[in-house]
């Protein structure tokens, strides 16, 4: 028993930090935020584990590109001397899950007896840092549109779909024309969704956002609740200006006895499974699900032999309205019961790409809250990130879940067989076509700036065109509700090979 004990992954201690400095130059950057983060994980175990650490991996972050956390600032400050040390490419919303499932598999393998994961993001301060320095052309600094890897010019960006948020409404208005919704049932459903997270956060404190929003607050565009692409509001996406780390302690079942962790501390890990969607989000057989990511969600259920009804607490990753609408209905779980254990990216903060760490933090608490043979409970944490591109699922317990490790997570083969025929992409289209999803971008002002029509042609290829935001009769008819844009014929005119086509109305 002893043996196997080495390799029982287990989750033992998890800190959480919100960052609020009266100025900037106050405020702690994203590698300060980690080092808090894990020290107050280090506590929360018990302590003394930091400089016991084998492993360190770091979700990147974006608010300050010129810091490295694993130059050795972090391990310094921390006294760690990790043998492996890893940081994600990039800041996807998966990372925290596929890290904690990758630590897991280290313990099971015998490969390191403490794992660290961390992250941290301070985009508040990096924001108010470069609002004292103008830009050049007067627009306010964002640094989600302004990161390195989305500074391009390329056919997609030509049309408006630069970040998440210009994209996922493409989901979002495509899912709820396939489910035959009208808009209203759609925001109703999201409204429902997003005030039960809020209700979540105002009891949370490690939230950022402590307070309770109804339905109507929440869909209905106002001055402090403006459109941000079509049907998104404010109150409807990822708020990612907060400053954030989270950060958790995995080790063995057996090394957590020795250092005499309080058995009602322990959270164990079950199965899980990942699988992804194209990196080009032009390259999917459609925009109305998501076959990596009912996979993820279906697979970690029956690897782990349970189904919704044996589920105590879910976190569904909430980014943007679509991603946990698919979530549920592959899961199988109520619109009336939580989606979440933190708040949401909306409520409890939007971190990027370290979101689900505070919600693993979080799962972990919950989990902790009852113990004994008859008080077993389950936890499902299914992440999500990019341009709903990664998806990663894991199941946590309080009690041991028979999982094994390591473990191959990996589940791309059923997804790419699930994946129906991907349409030709067609730049230069001119003529008449259908649309097969759409939005509408919004300036700061909450004016329209442009609509993005993602079409289809009569010899089944996609393609892309634009509405001009002061085209105010086509706008109304995209965004009235009075009809369904989704299938409804049109023309694309373009004149210049090299720019957007415009749609109109046949």
């Amino acid at each position: 028993m002893a043996g196997e004990e080495e390799r029982i992954p287990v989750i033992v201690g998890v800190g959480q930090i919100n960052d609020r400095p009266a100025t900037p130059q106050d405020g702690l950057d994203p590698v300060g935020l980690m080092a808090q983060a894990l020290r107050r994980a280090d506590s929360d175990a018990g302590g003394g584990w930091l400089n016991r650490c084998d492993s360190l991996a770091v979700v990147s972050q974006l608010a300050w590109p010129q810091l490295n956390p694993l130059d050795g600032t972090l391990a310094q400050v921390l006294g760690m001397s990790p043998a492996h040390r890893e940081q994600t490419d990039k800041p996807n919303g998966d990372s925290p899950i596929r890290l904690l499932h990758e630590a897991a598999n280290r313990i099971g393998a015998g490969e390191a007896s403490v794992c660290v994961v961390v992250g941290g993001e301070a985009l508040r301060t990096a924001g108010q840092f470069a609002a004292l320095q103008p830009r050049e052309d007067g627009a306010k600094p964002n640094a989600l549109r302004d990161a390195t890897h989305r500074v391009r010019r390329g056919y997609a960006q030509s049309h408006g779909l630069v970040v998440p948020v210009d994209v996922y409404p493409l989901y979002e208005n495509a899912g709820r024309a396939a489910r035959g919704e009208t808009l209203a049932e759609g925001q109703a459903e999201s409204g429902k969704m997003w005030t039960g997270m809020s209700r979540i956060a105002e009891r949370c404190e490690k939230a950022w956002l402590r307070k309770a929003a109804t339905p109507e607050e929440i869909v209905t565009p106002t001055k402090s609740n403006r459109p941000i692409a079509f049907p998104y509001t404010k109150l409807q996406v990822a708020n990612a200006s907060v400053n954030q780390g989270a950060g958790f302690l995995v080790t063995s079942l057996a090394e957590a006895r020795r250092r005499g962790v309080a058995e009602e501390q322990l959270v164990f890990i079950g199965h899980g499974a990942a699988a992804h969607e194209s990196e080009n989000f032009l390259e999917r057989d459609g925009f109305t699900g998501s076959p990596s990511l009912a996979v993820s969600i279906e697979r970690t259920l029956a690897l782990n032999g349970v189904g919704a009804g044996d589920l105590d607490l879910v976190e569904l990753y909430s980014c943007f309205p679509c991603v946990p609408k698919m979530a549920r209905r592959v899961l199988g779980w109520p619109l009336d019961k939580p989606i979440t254990v933190f708040g949401g990216l909306t409520f409890g903060g939007g971190p990027i790409g370290n979101y689900m760490s505070h919600a693993v933090c979080c799962m972990v608490e919950r989990l902790r809250e009852k113990r004994g043979p008859k008080q077993a409970m389950r936890g499902l944490l299914f992440a999500n990130g990019g341009y709903a591109t990664h998806n990663h699922t894991i199941l946590l317990s309080n009690q041991p879940t028979g999982a094994s490790f390591p473990q191959d997570f990996d589940h791309q083969a059923e997804a790419d067989a699930q994946r129906g025929p991907i349409p030709e992409l067609d730049r230069v289209y001119a003529g008449p076509a259908t649309i097969e999803t759409y939005t509408v971008h919004y300036a700061r002002d909450g004016s329209p700036k442009l609509g993005t029509i993602v079409a289809r042609t009569p010899q089944g290829g996609r393609t892309l065109a634009v509405v001009a935001g002061d085209d105010a009769p086509l706008i109304e008819w995209l965004t009235s509700g009075e009809y369904e844009p989704v299938g409804s014929a049109g023309r694309i005119a373009r004149h210049d090979p090299d720019a957007p086509g415009i749609w109109s109305l046949e």
